[in-house]
């Protein structure tokens, strides 16, 4: 079978069908180290994605994974960090609030307002894509570099095709229901943060987060929808930085490194669903994730790996 795309939720899908004894190729149009995936701040938390009754169980199912993984986080990329959302409250979230462990109101000298204190996984992703890879690569899958224009090109080649192309899919598909969300992140030195802190408007189309790295600390945030542009604002960059300083005045000094950005594949729900093909193959569609493909990619593989049956 052919997984088409090679981010964060196609390398997953194909994991998983690899690992059950499938044979799986995977076609991407460019390494993973350039897709969106490579641009996430990588926090987990389910965010901008629906609908919240299956993203919930997606978002636990990947935590369980996320949470092994980071017993090995040199290897890995994963770790458990403490940190706070803020202007959050548990009445807020779904059914799914209830299993985080440790899950509790923050406390004023945490967060000077309403928030939640969690310890939850931070996905280096620099290291966390290779790895996916390699792990791939040792269930006896392969990763090829491929641009494709149409879903029929996989088809003549696989009796089982699963898309997980993101944003592509508005064109690749069409769904015209995948539209981008714009994020835009300024990379700093860390100047001694070792916790995360996320406060989101939902009323603009900004945010004030920060997430300590590996390679540095992490500002941003933007959520500009139906935005395509991959090139970083310079003065919305100052406004990153300088929400997040208001928050951690040692931030105001740190050297930037680098600036970031990626467009979220939202959609008005993820799609997951199995479409026979004419002459019994089988195409099964896995993209729209919005903001929260790390978080869901687990649990959301194993449902397609499941939808992935040959046809009878």
């Amino acid at each position: 079978m052919i997984v088409v795309g090679g981010g964060v939720i196609g390398l997953t899908t194909a994991i998983v069908l690899a690992e059950s004894g499938r044979r799986v190729r995977v076609w991407s149009r460019e390494p993973a180290g350039r897709t969106t995936s490579a641009v996430a701040g990588a926090l987990w938390w389910p965010y901008r994605i629906e609908p919240e009754s299956l993203a919930g169980p997606w978002a636990l199912d990947s935590l369980a994974v996320y949470e092994e993984l980071a017993l090995r986080p040199e290897e890995t990329g994963v770790r458990m960090v403490e940190g706070v959302h803020g202007e959050t409250r548990l009445d807020d979230l779904g059914p799914w609030a209830s299993e985080i462990e440790g899950l509790r109101a923050s406390t004023d000298a945490e967060y000077a307002g309403t928030g939640l204190w969690a310890r939850l996984p931070l996905v280096d992703m620099g290291t966390y894509l290779p790895w996916l890879g390699e792990r791939l690569l040792r269930a006896g899958g392969r990763i090829e570099e491929r641009t494709v224009a149409d879903l029929a090109e996989p088809a003549a080649q696989a009796p089982v095709v699963v898309n997980c192309t993101g944003l592509a899919a508005r064109e690749l598909v069409p769904d015209p229901l995948v539209r981008p969300v714009r994020g835009q992140l300024v990379v700093v030195e860390n100047p001694g943060i070792t916790t995360w802190l996320t406060s989101v408007d939902h009323t603009v189309d900004v945010s004030t987060y920060f997430f300590p790295q590996p390679d540095g600390l992490i500002l941003g945030g933007t959520a500009e929808e139906d935005v395509w542009s991959l090139t970083p604002d310079p003065r919305t960059a100052e406004e990153i930085v300088a929400r997040c300083a208001a928050v951690r005045p040692e931030i105001a000094g740190a050297r930037v490194l680098s600036h970031r950005v990626g467009l979220r594949p939202v959609r008005d729900a993820v799609r997951l669903e199995r479409v026979p093909l004419a002459g019994g193959g089988v195409l099964v569609h896995n993209y729209g994730h919005g903001g929260a493909g790390i978080t869901v990619a687990w649990g959301c593989a194993r449902e397609a790996a499941g939808l992935a049956r040959p046809a009878a």
